[in-house]
């Protein structure tokens, strides 16, 4: 495939966060690319006493340049959060992006399946950032699992 100008122009940073404070505390997963090439990740869920995962670890720019040409193909920095959903007591999620010159911030409620994201009042914009948050987690539990070889038990 082509490369886009926008792909490797400037300075790249992502941040992702999900979560919510309920009966188990706050419960949250994080992660964020920085420009350095650190990827950091964090996942705390207190359900049965679970313990907080936080792991680092510096990536390629191979990598960051995947990472870049994902969010670049999905055009999410065209889109607006104005009419996605409000963060509420079943939680938030949060995209924070720089790229170049762009950046941008996204805050929007849980989504729990494409239904919230058809019925609302943005459902193409939605869709896009549904997809790309998929396709980001995939990409970071494979970069975490594959480094620290971590498995569930």
């Amino acid at each position: 495939m082509a490369e886009t100008g926008e792909e490797n122009a400037g300075e790249f940073y992502l941040r992702y966060y999900v979560g919510h404070k309920g009966k188990f505390g706050h419960e949250f997963l994080e992660f964020e690319f920085r420009p350095d090439g650190k990827l950091r990740y964090a996942n705390n869920s207190n359900y049965k006493n679970d313990t907080m995962i936080r792991k680092e670890v510096f990536v390629t720019p191979a990598v960051l340049k995947e990472c870049r040409r994902i969010v670049a193909e999905s055009e999410i920095m065209k889109e607006d959060d104005n009419n996605w959903p409000e963060p509420d007591r079943v939680g938030r999620q949060e995209l924070e992006i720089v790229m170049g010159n762009e950046h941008i911030s996204f805050t929007t409620a849980k989504i729990g399946s494409l239904m919230d994201v058809n019925t609302s009042k943005d459902p193409d914009g939605l869709r896009i950032f549904y997809y790309l948050v998929q396709d980001l987690k995939c990409f970071v539990f494979s970069l975490i699992s594959l480094h620290f070889k971590i498995k569930p038990i």
